[in-house]
């Protein structure tokens, strides 16, 4: 069944039935001041944290799913029109609801902004969402028109159910404490929310421009009624608000306006909620955090609401113009040019801290998840990748492991305590090496390695001796048969092999980490660096040898001796992580990394995606903390499509040279696949999940968490970096494709340290694998690196494979 489509054009996604299988959401705003908005205007916002900077309440897993949000009612107050006098719907389908076949929607969810655009009673109506760009507040446009020959009297009325508190947890849960401290009253035509909880930027302020305010509520439960809802708000239903102000309880930002509406006339109304100083001037000393009435005076015109949208779309044609396709894959091309792009942003912008799933309890950073999301947007914005990737580095504490979360609003590098050893998860500090070859390779800053950060509890290093210091830590702790321990956790956490326990998975990291620093290590003249990695890498050899299992890698070994995926078990013989992490880490032979990856085809992989593990567990293990217990079988870790790591499929497949099997394994979990059967996968068709629900699951197929994922990063490299081959290397960008044997070719816009180049490949011979020829302007090279001094602004790379 079909929702919506891709119109790549505008880069937007466009829902045509907002009933949609689950929400289907979009992300406004930045790092700054942030919103959540669905298909239906449900969700909320936040400033700076969705945790501790709540804006807009959300009730989460409640019913509907996505409200309260951000709704505006309209009213006909005349009965003029084909529906009686008092009847009222919503400028988008919910919270009202009206059937659908009187109530036509179309909602276009754009990068940054989201269009609400419906018809009923005759009236037709365009709301825009949206937050201006460095701006602390929010427009919510609302356009009303009036095609008919008669003149017609609309009421509108918004509605906001304002966070009491900016804590979310104090807010929802604390009542005792936050129904006390709330304030709200209406005063020179403006809604102020105040509590006693912060200092002067304390304030939330709701105003409209383009229409007199003829009423209002600041107060909830006067808005909505008694035993009542946001479908049928007692205020609308009246056709008035009560002028109810706000102490104590909960609050709500109400405006009631009225419009007439001459035949043909269209009227243009402008909500805007913010936070800001109340009684402080616009000075350069609050930049961002004026008072409301001086943003409603300077942004609610229906020309600064038109240049602040065209401002959004062009900076994110700006962030997405760096790398460009065209390939045989039209969903590709959807999913890589717009949609799996903006979402790697969003990954990076708000890590794994606000969704329609995660709360706010996760604010911060996740170590392992932060390193990761650098990966697919660096060539995009390097310079924020930078500050990231350095206050990343200073989570790592002095004898080489992590944080496991790092808060950026609180962090204090070099003050911060020492963990534990047994609270170390082994795999975090172990991503580090890829995502600084990736940045140093991309913007050819090798000087980067130089530089002096802080560790977070005590001293400092170069970064390139924190990359050494992540692998020495991970050495340091090895066990009895010479694999990394798993301490608290390796990348998946529900499975738990302690001090005592070894992780296979954190090894082939470990191996992987170290072949990458040695790399470095030889790029910036650091020959014993390179000596050591090697000598390390040899050292590990043996254990990684006696790791194999008969067809594939074991998982880990259990602090009793067991093997945690081996054929010889009755549960959990075969995982994925190891065998796909054996083909990437260079660190097995050949025909081990084929065996393996057959194997992970026979048992693993589905129509849906590759499960993480098979048979799925029903008991404990002697020896290992399996919490993954807690899942039915084929639910998450347990059996699961963990698409995070159905990416390394694509790439441990790319890298021995089996194009058809990537690209099968892309298109496996490829969201834009879906469309036309979106109640299979049931979430957005144009963002990318955590997982799917897996075989052995009577949900198989359905998939879950959506949005903010490793899979979105590690998916964008995979089919960039190795189905297409176009990668960053220290002398150049690097060109090898995988291709399916059914390609012709396919052409790639990329911005490469300053200069855009076009990457044209062709592949008259149908392979996989193999470049025959390159050439950079015409003049031939020699292998599959085009020479960054060749490159410059219109270059073209022509590479034909055979």
């Amino acid at each position: 069944m079909r929702f919506g489509h891709f119109d790549d054009a505008a880069r937007e996604y466009v829902i045509t039935r907002p009933d949609t299988p689950r929400s289907w959401i979009n992300y406004l705003g930045s790092r700054l001041y942030g919103g959540i908005i669905t298909q239906n205007a449900g969700g909320y916002s936040f400033y700076r944290s969705g945790g501790t900077g709540r804006v807009l309440r959300m009730r989460f897993n409640g019913v509907p799913v996505d409200e309260p949000g951000r709704f505006l009612y309209l009213r006909d107050d005349d009965g003029a029109g084909p529906v009686p006098a008092g009847d009222y719907w919503s400028a988008s389908w919910q919270p009202v609801g009206k059937p659908l076949d009187q109530y036509t929607s179309t909602v276009r969810h754009g990068l940054g902004y989201s269009v609400f655009e419906a018809e009923y009673a005759g009236i037709r109506s365009e709301m825009t969402c949206f937050i201006p760009a460095g701006q602390a507040f929010e427009y919510w446009s609302l356009k009303v028109t009036n095609p008919g020959p008669t003149a017609r009297t609309i009421s509108v009325f918004s509605y906001a159910e304002l966070a009491n508190e900016w804590n979310y947890r104090q807010d929802l849960e604390n009542l005792q404490y936050s129904q006390y401290v709330v304030r709200a009253s209406y005063a020179d035509g403006m809604i102020h929310r105040l509590n006693s909880t912060r200092d002067a930027f304390s304030e939330l302020w709701f105003g409209v421009a383009g229409a007199e305010v003829t009423s209002f509520d600041t107060d909830r439960d006067a808005f909505l009624g008694g035993y009542r809802t946001q479908a049928n708000p007692i205020a609308v239903e009246r056709g008035e608000c009560s002028g109810s102000q706000t102490v104590g309880d909960n609050s709500c930002a109400s405006l009631h306006t009225r419009l007439e509406l001459a035949p043909g006339q269209t009227r243009q109304v402008i909500f805007c909620l913010g936070i800001g100083a109340p009684n402080t001037p616009w000075s350069d000393e609050h930049g961002t955090m004026p008072a409301g009435r001086d943003v409603m005076a300077y942004f609610a015109t229906p020309e600064r609401v038109d240049a602040e949208l065209e401002a959004i779309r062009a900076e994110w044609a700006a962030h997405l113009a760096p790398l460009q396709v065209r390939t045989p894959d039209p969903e590709l091309d959807s999913m890589v040019n717009v949609w799996h792009a903006y979402q790697t942003h969003m990954t990076f912008n708000w890590s794994r801290g606000v969704s329609l799933v995660e709360a706010g309890d996760r604010d911060g950073l996740g170590y392992r998840d932060t390193v990761q999301d650098m990966l697919a947007v660096t060539h995009a914005i390097p310079d924020a990748v930078q500050e990231r990737l350095d206050l990343i580095l200073t989570g790592q504490t002095a004898e080489g492991g992590a944080m496991p979360l790092v808060k950026p609003l609180t962090h204090r590098p070099g003050h911060e305590a020492t963990p534990p050893l047994e609270t170390y998860r082994s795999d975090d500090a172990l991503w580090l090496p890829i995502t600084v070859a990736n940045f140093v390779h991309e913007t050819g800053d090798l000087g980067y390695l130089d530089q002096v950060l802080p560790y977070a509890d005590h001293g400092e290093a170069t970064v390139f001796d924190h990359l050494v210091q992540a692998m020495t830590f991970s050495l340091t702790h090895l066990g009895r048969n010479g694999l990394v321990q798993g301490l608290a956790a390796d990348w998946n956490d529900c499975i738990q092999f302690g001090t005592t326990g070894e992780s296979m998975f954190s090894t082939f990291l470990l191996a992987n980490g170290l072949r990458v620093t040695r790399e470095l290590a030889r790029e910036s003249g650091r020959d014993a660096a390179a000596g050591w990695a090697t000598a390390q890498l040899e050292a590990l050899e043996p254990a990684i040898d006696a790791a194999w299992d008969g067809e594939w890698f074991i998982r880990g070994i259990s602090a009793t001796g067991a093997a945690l995926g081996s054929h010889q078990a009755d549960e959990g013989q075969i995982y994925l992580e190891p065998n796909v992490w054996a083909v990437i880490s260079g660190a097995t032979s050949d025909e081990r990394a084929h065996t393996a990856m057959d194997s992970v085809h026979t048992h693993l992989a589905s129509e849906h995606g590759v499960a993480l593990c098979h048979p799925p567990h029903t008991k404990p293990m002697e020896g290992i903390g399996l919490s993954l217990l807690v899942f039915p079988v084929g639910h998450k870790e347990n059996g699961g499509i963990f698409c995070h790591a159905n990416s390394w499929t694509i790439v441990a497949e790319a890298m021995l040279g089996r194009g058809d099997r990537a690209y099968e394994y892309y298109r496996s979990y490829l969201p834009a696949r879906y469309n036309d059967s979106a109640e299979v996968r049931q979430v957005e068709p144009y963002v990318y999940a955590q997982f799917t629900h897996g075989p052995t699951s009577p949900r198989f197929g359905q998939s879950r968490n959506p949005w903010l994922t490793g899979t979105a990063s590690w998916t964008y490299i995979g089919v960039t970096q190795y189905i297409l081959g176009v990668r960053p290397v220290l002398a150049g960008l690097e060109v090898d494709p995988c291709l399916p044997t059914g390609w012709d070719g396919f052409d790639v816009e990329r911005l490469f340290r300053g200069s855009r180049v076009t990457i044209s490949v062709t592949n008259p011979h149908h392979v996989s694998r193999g470049v025959v020829s390159l050439e950079v302007d015409g003049v031939p090279v020699a292998g599959t690196v085009a020479p960054v001094e060749l490159l410059h602004d219109g270059s073209v790379i022509s590479v034909r494979m055979g």
